[in-house]
């Protein structure tokens, strides 16, 4: 679907620290509107709390970003109003239990209840299951998910989805929205060259129509504005390499227990500084 107004995104010294030390720091990018941009760094490096601070579901701890304007992390909920998660493992992932129309039918219910306008609401529901039925056609054209090509057509099972399948599908969930930002987790994992070729055609073609895209992935392609995570990137940034491992990204889920007192000061997010599980569930809703 066409978002001609995609999103800004801008950092300087942008970090986030745990209790046991930086899950990522030193974070700095200038991309324009629709540019592709990729978090690159090996697992356990900080690159999905990145992804999340990102876009407005994570509270940064150092420096500052903006994206579309809105500056985190004060502005988080603005933020969240203009960025749909992709794929985020145990953040935005798919229902296995549903068959792929239900997915479908199920994502466009909840952007119709969360982010369209209350008089949308109020249409006769054929008005409403026409616009439903032409927005998801437009996203899953720009997904490249063709229904007619899986196994049972809309009735596949999401459980029965093949990796890139499945990305395609979260991807068109997502665009429902026409959102601003476009963020997606472990965009190359256990995808083939062949396939990880193609999920990266569908994000730029993406970007192209002007929705800015950011994805995480072990290996960005040279034509994306790169992040990188780990060691050698905080080294870069001038600073000592605190923590990385597999325990980094949980240290970022600590760190919302503290986020009550600092985010009075600005009434938009007061609702959403309730510790790590409100992070997350508030992610899960976006």
């Amino acid at each position: 679907m066409d978002s001609p107004h995609g999103a800004a995104v801008t950092a300087e010294n942008f970090g986030l620290k745990g209790p046991r030390g930086w899950v990522f720091r030193g974070v700095g990018v200038d991309a324009r509107p629709g540019s592709l941009i990729a978090v690159e760094g090996p697992s356990g490096s900080g690159r999905t709390c990145l992804l999340l601070a990102l876009t407005g579901r994570m509270k940064a701890t150092e420096g500052h970003a903006e994206i579309a304007g809105h500056r985190l992390p004060k502005h988080m909920a603005a933020v969240r109003r203009i960025a749909a998660l992709g794929p985020v493992t145990s953040v935005n992932e798919l229902d296995q239990s549903l068959t792929v129309a239900e997915q479908l039918r199920e994502g466009a219910l909840l952007q119709r209840r969360y982010e369209g306008p209350v008089r949308a609401l109020l249409r006769p529901r054929a008005e409403r299951r026409t616009t439903a039925a032409a927005r998801i056609e437009a996203a899953l054209a720009s997904a490249g998910l063709d229904l007619a090509t899986l196994p049972k057509g809309p009735r596949t099972s999401v459980r029965d989805l093949e990796r890139l399948e499945a990305v395609r599908l979260s991807v068109a969930i997502a665009l429902l929205g026409s959102p601003r930002l476009l963020a997606l987790d472990d965009l190359d994992l256990k995808l083939p060259d062949a396939e990880r070729a193609e999920a990266w055609t569908m994000l730029r073609s993406i970007a192209a129509r002007g929705t800015t895209v950011l994805a995480v992935c072990s290996d960005a392609p040279d034509d994306a504005t790169v992040l990188r995570t780990g060691p050698a990137a905080t080294e870069a940034a001038g600073r000592p390499a605190d923590t990385t491992g597999p325990a980094a990204e949980e240290d970022a889920q600590d760190t919302q227990d503290t986020q009550d007192a600092e985010d009075a000061e600005d009434a938009e997010d007061t609702d959403d500084t309730k510790g790590a599980d409100d992070a997350l569930a508030e992610a899960r809703r976006a």
